[in-house]
């Protein structure tokens, strides 16, 4: 009977444990994916303004660009490879080639806003394309065609 106890016991622990972990790692996930849908609107309010030459608008997005690309990396914790997701191992696996596109594209909006600052139309059309080839980097060796699960 004792043993009986200490083995349901034991099951409820591992439950609530495993349970804990897969909620812990759903909330990893949809933080990312609020981080990188929030890039995604970024780029498209900056197609928008480059089309109408709002400046202001230019430059207010590629800072926008710039905090999130700070927080990148940290959104990618090492092991949070479960769940829904379309993060490939490669982050984990190659963590200097990640942190080195996240800080290309830093830098990349950091030299749009600049540009958007000085009305330069011919940096700004230059550095958008260096974002998009930035994220296009990424996606292509960090991010996988489907979601997992």
């Amino acid at each position: 009977m004792v043993n009986k106890i200490i083995a349901g016991a034991l099951f409820g622990y591992l439950a609530v444990g495993m349970t804990t972990q897969a909620f812990a790692q759903a909330e990893v996930n949809e933080k990312r994916q609020q981080l990188m849908k929030s890039q995604g609107a970024a780029v498209k309010s900056l197609r928008g303004a480059m089309e109408s030459k709002d400046y202001a608008t230019i430059e207010t997005k590629a800072k926008d660009l710039m905090g999130t690309s700070d927080r990148i990396v940290a959104s990618f914790p090492k092991g949070s490879t479960t769940g829904k997701t379309r993060a490939t191992a490669a982050i984990w696996e190659k963590p200097d080639g990640f942190a080195k596109d996240a800080k290309a594209l830093n830098t990349a909006a950091s030299e749009l806003a600049d540009a958007a600052k000085a009305k330069n139309d011919d940096a700004i059309a230059a550095k958008m394309k260096a974002i998009a080839a930035t994220c296009d980097t990424c996606h292509k060796e960090f991010r996988a065609a489907k979601y997992s699960e």
